[in-house]
């Protein structure tokens, strides 16, 4: 139960505090006082989109804030907890602004959660209803979920177990047409991966082998340069020859020895002549080296460097075809190795997705079947409790058939069409609501079916925005009466414009204006005794202080009051 509602800057309202609380709440109040807004504000706080439009002149945000009486032990509270929010011991707050900016925040128990979970806690909260619900109401989809709302429970977890099977099954066949379709198409792919894999295998590439190459193939392109170079420097290090060259080692020995015969006579030469020994044993381990280097070098390096080439280029093809570098076509051949098997089994998987499928179409088949049971079941009684509701909303003689058919087709829902038609007076053909109803017929239909629904899908509170429109008279008397008994087991809350709907009021406010025609802080209020009774006349003949108005306004109550028993 909503206790009470807070708005600031939300429309032409300023600032104002709606005292709800259990019973029957009637809002009245002039054209264009703000009494739409009070309706938007409730929608903000159940996760309706927000409009950056609905914020007053000049305002920085509109901010809307909502207490609620839940059960703590409750489904509500625990999507709160599950929200990161919490109760006040019994009470719920819940809050929503919004920015110039469009921005959106809401607020659950004290925490800033998601709008969703707004809506979540709302349909769980609130039924709303208003004049685009009537229009609504003119839908097959409409019209079906009202049966599926009053067959309850039974209904609902047969639904839920069909939806599961139904979902279930244009996955797995949406999976298998798409092998279908693809079958040649993934066959080619095969054989192209087989060429790939046997290609790459053959050839046998190593990670790195291809940097190995180009650094052998360097080598091997410039034999001849590094021979003669290495057995020239080899020639000035170490001479093997016959002639009397001299060569770097020769030198140094000679150096040596003619330093040591004088090194007797100056010490300071010891260390000099150790160090050339040293340097002609360093040159003579180099003219090692370069012979050994030499003797390495590849007589027939030729024919490597062409083996060395013809490598290269097998691995580069493979490189063009298969990836960027080498490594992309190791890669690939791994992964093309998972695919082809893959693609192998396609076959297998076919045949497998055609059992599943198969299986669950039957199931679907099975569970529409009985949901189609369940549908007629709860058809008949919807609409002679509808038709009882009718009565009692000044349509004694109009009579509600609820038709299931079938369709051709099986859907998310099953596969059955339900229509709502209406015969509105007696020896009158029923007619879909969709063609053959009146504004003012559709309001009392929806307002019965509603009743009749809370039966077995119980809401805490309903809102009803001027469910009244196109009624009048004593019509507009038994909408206000079976309004009075549905506030006796829940919360009600009407948006209205005829006195003989607020007349069944518990509590009454009116939206105001001021004299600059803006609403302020105090234009919500909260009506008793003189007051009612001169809004009520004012909703009768327009006038405040007529005093035919004053006295048809308090007669009405008294009737109300005499009625409502």
């Amino acid at each position: 139960m909503i206790e009470e509602i807070s708005i600031r800057d939300l429309g032409v309202i300023g600032e104002a505090r709606l005292p709800l609380g259990p019973g029957f709440t009637a809002i009245t109040g002039e054209t264009g006082a703000g009494k739409t807004m009070v309706v938007t504000a409730l929608g903000l706080l159940l996760g309706d989109r927000a409009d950056s439009s609905v914020l007053r002149r000049d305002a920085g945000a509109a901010v809307v804030e909502g207490h609620w009486l839940v059960d703590p032990s409750g489904p509500v509270a625990e999507r709160v907890r599950d929200a990161g929010g919490d109760l006040d011991g019994g009470e719920l707050i819940l809050g929503r602004s919004v920015s110039q900016e469009g921005r959106s925040r809401a607020v659950v128990g004290g925490r800033t959660a998601p709008v969703s979970v707004l809506n979540e806690i709302g349909q769980q909260l609130v039924v709303v209803h208003g004049q685009s619900d009537q229009v609504r109401l003119r839908s097959a989809t409409a019209q079906r979920e009202a049966l599926d709302r009053f067959a309850g429970q039974e209904l609902a977890i047969l639904l839920g177990d069909y939806q599961e099977t139904y979902r279930r099954w244009q996955t797995k066949q949406g999976e298998l047409d798409v092998l279908i379709a693809q079958r040649d198409l993934r066959l080619r792919e095969a054989e192209d991966l087989r060429i790939a894999m046997a290609e790459i295998e053959e050839a046998d590439p190593v990670r790195g082998e291809d940097t190995e190459l180009a650094e052998r193939a360097e080598r091997l392109g410039n034999l001849e340069d590094l021979r003669l170079a290495a057995g020239q420097a080899h020639e000035m290090l170490s001479s093997e020859g016959l002639d009397e060259t001299a060569d770097v080692l020769a030198l140094l020995e000679t150096a040596r020895r003619r330093l040591e015969r004088v090194s007797e006579h100056d010490a300071a030469l010891t260390p000099i002549v150790e160090g050339i020994a040293e340097t002609s044993f360093a040159v003579s381990e180099l003219a090692g080296q370069l012979s050994s280097y030499l003797a390495g070098l590849d007589a027939d390096g030729a024919r490597e460097l062409e083996l060395v080439q013809e490598r290269r280029a097998s691995l580069a093809s493979l490189v063009r075809k298969y990836g960027q570098s080498l490594d992309d076509v190791i890669d690939y051949l791994d992964s093309g190795s998972t695919r082809l098997l893959e693609l192998d089994n396609d076959s297998d998987r076919s045949a497998a997705l055609a059992a599943e499928t198969e299986a669950d179409r039957v199931r679907i088949v099975e569970l529409a079947e009985r949901l189609s049971e369940v549908r007629r079941g709860y058809a008949e009684s919807l609409a002679e409790r509808v038709t009882a509701e009718l009565a009692a909303l000044a349509m004694p003689n109009a009579r509600l058939i609820v038709e299931v058919t079938d369709r051709q087709d099986y859907t998310l829902t099953g596969k059955d069409a339900v229509s709502l038609l209406l015969a509105p007076h007696q020896g009158a053909d029923p007619r879909p609501l969709g063609r053959g109803a009146s504004g003012g017929e559709l309001s009392r239909v929806m307002l019965a079916i509603e009743v009749v629904i809370a039966g077995s899908d119980p809401v805490p509170t309903f809102i009803f925005d001027e469910v009244d429109a196109g009624v009048g008279g004593a019509s507009a008397i038994e909408i206000g009466r079976r309004l009075a008994r549905l506030a006796r087991t829940a919360q009600v809350i009407v948006v209205t414009h005829l006195a003989q709907v607020a007349a069944f009021s518990t509590n009454h406010l009116t939206v105001v204006k001021d004299d600059g025609g803006a609403v302020t802080a105090s234009s919500v209020r909260q009506l008793h005794g003189e007051e009612r009774i001169a809004e009520m006349a004012r909703l009768l003949s327009g006038l405040q202080d007529s005093e035919s108005g004053l006295q048809h306004a308090r007669e009405l109550i008294e009737t109300a009051r005499a009625l409502d028993v």
